[in-house]
């Protein structure tokens, strides 16, 4: 399905544009390019020194990128997981160059949209999730050989699923009968486990989102590009990221917090403050920042998401 069947609005489009403090002849990577909505608000605010590196993994982005903003000479498309952003900038020869940096964690509209995909239960679909379609092991292919207790440990650990026992020995229970191939099944199959009373959300939510984490390690993957940053930013360089899931927005504002924070030196030893400042990689710009009303009315995706922003400052 091409990118043009899909409508997609970037969430917190404003805020991001904002909080980027562009500059026109300044170097900025989108990360996770998507359909590009974002990508395309930078670039029109860039002259003709300005550069634009967008990343995704996820080949129907790529492709979208390609068809939309590949024969402007200020852009640089990578087909790459943004955990290799570090590697990536540094084969540009641009390390420590980069004026901003964004990344739009999760899922995209037209990743949802598309049944073909497997990441949603709303239409049926083969149960892929991959991002990347040509790497790695499927939903399918993992839910149909791993074991009763991993199945339940991720379910818990990145869905905070209650009932990710029960869950994980139903699906073991079902595939000695016949595979789970499909999207629908799996819903069907968790929705039967899990009490309807007071939900508000569909009971196969939370499941199909940690799911989905694993199979494409997505909280590994946050963690080694944050740590990886500073190979990237500039010295007054911005990194901004969006989240939508509470275990990705702990691990940002937990870094976040760790690398602004002065570190707690026990008493008697002999530092001075300015050594102690020196340990102090950001600056936190503003709280964090969820949707406006008028954006939810539009997209009521942009819910839960959570932008942060911090600044590189030695």
């Amino acid at each position: 399905m091409s990118h043009a069947d899909f409508t997609h609005a970037p969430v917190l489009h404003a805020e991001v544009i904002d909080a980027l403090a562009i500059r026109p002849d300044g170097y900025y990577v989108d990360g996770t390019y998507g359909r590009g909505g974002h990508a395309q608000s930078i670039l029109e605010r860039l002259n003709g020194n300005g550069r634009l590196i967008v990343m995704d993994k996820d080949p129907e982005a790529i492709k979208s990128a390609q068809q939309a903003i590949g024969r402007d000479h200020r852009v640089t498309i990578l087909h790459d997981d943004f955990v290799n952003m570090s590697n990536q900038i540094g084969d540009l020869q641009l390390t420590e160059e980069i004026d901003g940096v964004l990344l739009d964690l999760g899922v995209s509209s037209p990743q949802l949209d598309d049944a073909a995909r497997g990441f949603s239960f709303q239409h049926n679909g083969p149960l892929d999730m991959r991002m990347n379609l040509y790497q790695g092991e499927s939903a399918a292919d993992w839910l149909n050989s791993a074991d009763e207790k991993e199945i339940a440990r991720v379910l818990w650990e990145l869905g905070e699923e209650r009932f990710s026992r029960r869950i994980a020995r139903k699906i073991v229970e079902v595939r000695e009968q016949k595979h789970i191939e499909d999207t629908a099944t799996l819903a069907t199959l968790i929705a039967g486990c899990v009490p309807k009373r007071g939900l508000k959300k569909h009971p196969a939510t939370r499941s199909f989102q940690a799911v989905r984490m694993h199979i494409n390690r997505e909280l590994e993957h946050i963690s080694l590009a944050l740590d990886s940053i500073f190979n990237v930013l500039k010295i007054g360089g911005r990194l901004l990221v969006i989240s939508f899931h509470s275990l990705e927005d702990r691990l940002v504002k937990r870094f976040f917090r760790s690398e602004s924070s002065k570190p707690k030196i026990p008493k008697g030893l002999p530092l001075r403050e300015s050594e102690l400042l020196s340990n102090v990689r950001l600056k936190l710009i503003g709280k964090a920042v969820k949707a406006s009303a008028a954006e939810l009315a539009v997209n009521p995706r942009a819910r839960s998401a959570i932008l942060r922003v911090a600044e590189r400052t030695v």
